[in-house]
């Protein structure tokens, strides 16, 4: 993060071999078997093309989307890395810790999408595939956990300050 690394496969391939440190046979390892995620309208690409597809999506999020604000990148990145479900398993979790590497970068708090709003980060993958590829109505979702995480540590620094004063 301090380094602002440019995403590519390698950072990818490493945060997905964190994510799956307890299955070292798939970790960092494109899948090689077609998949289906359940309750999805959409069906991941074939195997074969994933590697391409990565590529291309990596290759755009670093030259076609650059001067796209970082929130809307990580939102159509997120949806769009989601939909080619590139491993076998970890794919979610991938997904989001790719998006926080992405927006420490930026000098933005990482964000953690809570339990409780799961079905609504689940209907803007829906909403994507449903809605001609726009990605607005995560975006929203992403900017409010920004919004909800600065305030919060505005309030920890005020608390601080606070006591400093007393």
């Amino acid at each position: 993060v301090k380094e602002k690394i440019p995403l590519s496969e390698n950072i990818i391939k490493d945060i997905h071999s964190i994510v799956l440190m307890d299955k070292p046979q798939d970790r960092g390892k494109y899948r090689r078997i077609p998949v289906t995620i359940l309750g999805a309208v959409h069906e991941p690409p074939q195997p074969y093309l994933v590697p391409v597809l990565m590529e291309q999506l990596i290759n755009e999020y670093n030259e076609s989307m650059k001067d796209k604000h970082i929130i809307e990148k990580v939102a159509l990145f997120h949806l769009q890395f989601e939909a080619i479900h590139p491993f076998i398993d970890g794919n979610g979790r991938t997904g989001r810790l790719i998006m926080n590497f992405e927006l420490m970068k930026e000098g933005y708090p990482p964000i953690n999408i809570k339990f409780k709003d799961r079905k609504r980060y689940y209907n803007c993958f829906t909403d994507f595939h449903l809605n001609n590829s726009n990605p607005q109505m995560l975006i929203e979702m992403i900017e409010e956990y920004v919004q909800e995480e600065l305030k919060r540590y505005i309030s920890v620094l005020e608390m601080a300050n606070d006591f400093n004063n007393d």
